[in-house]
């Protein structure tokens, strides 16, 4: 595990309730004058000038956040008020937000960091609070008469600090929004302080650097079109070594009726490599006409980390390319932030989708309905679509030497709603699957800890923090059930979880569903299948 984090058992003796209670009375003299504390493994590395040039955002320059002068542009004042007014007039969710929470505190045990860390400011109405203190002070009349009797103060450097260390100890994974009863939006909050920030130079690396090369390249790893194909191919020979089976992916064809688009991580990152093998097994298997895109080689979408201009033109490159290739409609991989854009905000940055047609799945004649404007439907539905129409050859047992969970992951779940079609596929393609606690799962599930592009090394110590509460649930069915497998549908999720099941969980790997969903496929013209798509062993002794 990283430098940056100590060991479990030493962080788990942190989180005892002695601690809490020492975290909290060591910010009992005032909240507002508790200065941010940087230390090894709670901040991350800030972005090289020429990644913030890129990307046309302010202030590109050489610092750190662990030094004391940032070099923030000597009207920083000047630059949040106006930026700060701009989106209250532009955003009106912004001001309410800012305007209608009565710190009630039914968020304040939901977030996964605040349960981690004990950090008083990490309950999501003390992080909105941080940033609603500036407002009330700039812009209501309380705020300018009654000053901190209200809670409000004024922007300063040390304030600037205070923003940074906490709206990045935010994964915008809306879990606080379930429980407030006035439906305040501490993502958009989030995203919100994230784009006031930009506005001063001050940002990090591991959010900036994938935008700038999705924007550059058409993926987050900087993979030029000739490597993402010599990496597909290259899955294609490992599918028929395991499998006896040829599939045949095309690129930048022409006139294929669906374009498919999936993270870049499915291509060059484990465990996401065996998903994306099973990805081009199900199509080889029902013979869907379909092409990858070596220009828009990547579904997901780091401008819902950075800022709304930035959201808006990576999502336009998936559709551009779409209309470039003549493609009917587009098919999406599991990843979560690529579906909670489409689904929340496609329609008003970049759509309707107008050139391509309404999704109708050829194997089933199925019309996806609610896809007409966005055109894009997510690979779980149009599997569950396959699966529920009988299309599809499974043999469960294939995966018998797995036992499973399922983790929601925030976007698809919370984001769009998409809870019971992963769990019918499970279901048809294994028979070892166990769910976590209820409060734990579904619309209520818990953050793998390190979403919103926290996922980087030198931030370990905060995301093995914010993983505990995942973490958890996962012990429980391990110990209870026997689980030893934790699958998602999202990339991000899968790297992050897989660093956090060797940290708190060691023997629970995590994979994709559709590396299940290979797994179970009886191909046509396969070999005798004794391996799964890990070249694990599988468990067939009893059927022989």
């Amino acid at each position: 595990m990283s430098k940056f984090a100590p060991k479990p058992a030493e962080m788990a003796a942190q989180m005892n309730q002695d601690y809490l209670v020492e975290k909290v009375k060591a910010h009992e003299s005032d909240w507002m004058e508790t200065p941010p504390e940087f230390r090894p493994g709670n901040w991350c590395y800030a972005p090289a000038p020429e990644v913030v040039e890129s990307l046309g955002l302010d202030n590109p320059r050489k610092w750190s956040p662990d030094e004391e002068d940032w070099k923030l542009p000597a009207d920083y004042k000047a630059r949040i008020h106006q930026g700060m007014k701009e989106r209250l007039d532009k955003n009106r969710a912004f001001k309410l937000f800012m305007d209608v929470c009565v710190r009630c505190g039914a968020c304040a045990d939901k977030c996964h960091f605040f349960l981690g860390t004990g950090d008083p400011k990490n309950m999501p109405v003390m992080r909105a609070e941080l940033m609603r203190s500036v407002y009330r002070n700039d812009f209501t009349m309380a705020g300018k008469i009654l000053k901190d009797w209200v809670g409000a103060r004024k922007l300063t450097p040390e304030v600037v600090k205070e923003w940074f260390m906490y709206f990045y100890q935010c994964t915008e994974c809306r879990r606080c929004s379930v429980f407030c009863p006035y439906g305040i939006d501490t993502a958009e909050i989030t995203l919100m302080a994230r784009e006031l920030l930009h506005l001063l130079g001050v940002n990090i690396n591991w959010i900036l650097k994938p935008a700038s090369d999705c924007n550059r390249t058409g993926n987050h790893l900087g993979i030029e079109p000739h490597t993402f194909t010599q990496v597909v191919e290259s899955l294609v020979d490992d599918i028929e070594d395991v499998t006896g089976v040829s599939v045949n992916p095309t690129f930048n064809r022409k006139g294929a009726e669906v374009l498919f688009i999936t993270p870049s991580g499915d291509a060059f990152a484990e465990p996401g490599l065996y998903t994306m093998m099973g990805y081009m097994l199900l199509f080889e298997h029902v013979g869907l006409d379909y092409t990858f895109s070596t220009y828009a080689s990547e579904g997901g979408n780091f401008g819902l980390f950075t800022g709304n201009e930035v959201m808006k033109k990576l999502n336009a490159k998936m559709y551009h390319e779409a209309q470039r290739l003549g493609v009917k409609w587009i098919l999406g991989g599991e990843c979560g932030h690529m579906w909670r854009v489409v689904h929340q905000y496609m329609d008003t940055m970049n759509g309707p989708a107008d050139f391509l047609e309404t999704p109708i799945n050829p194997i089933t004649g199925t019309v996806f309905d609610f896809a007409k404007s966005t055109k894009m439907v997510h690979i779980a539905e149009f599997t569950a679509d396959l699966i529920r129409n009988n299309k599809l050859k499974l043999d469960p047992k294939r995966n018998d030497h797995r036992v499973l969970t399922f983790h929601d992951s925030c976007n698809t779940s919370r984001g769009m709603g998409m809870i019971e079609e992963p769990r019918y596929i499970l279901h048809k393609v294994a028979n070892k699957f166990y769910e976590m606690p209820e409060k734990t799962i579904r619309e209520q599930t818990f953050c793998c800890g390190s979403g919103s592009g926290l996922n980087t090394e030198e931030y370990m110590d905060i995301r093995m923090r914010g993983a505990f509460p995942r973490a958890s649930a996962v012990k429980h069915v391990a110990e209870r059930n026997g689980v030893n497998l934790l699958t998602a549908i999202c990339a991000i999720d899968r790297v992050t979880l897989t660093a956090a099941m060797r940290y708190w969980n060691p023997g629970v790997e995590v994979s994709g569903l559709h590396e299940l969903v290979g797994n179970a496929l009886i191909m046509e013209g396969e070999k005798e299948r004794d391996i799964d798509l890990r070249e694990d062993d599988l468990e067939l002794e009893e059927e022989e």
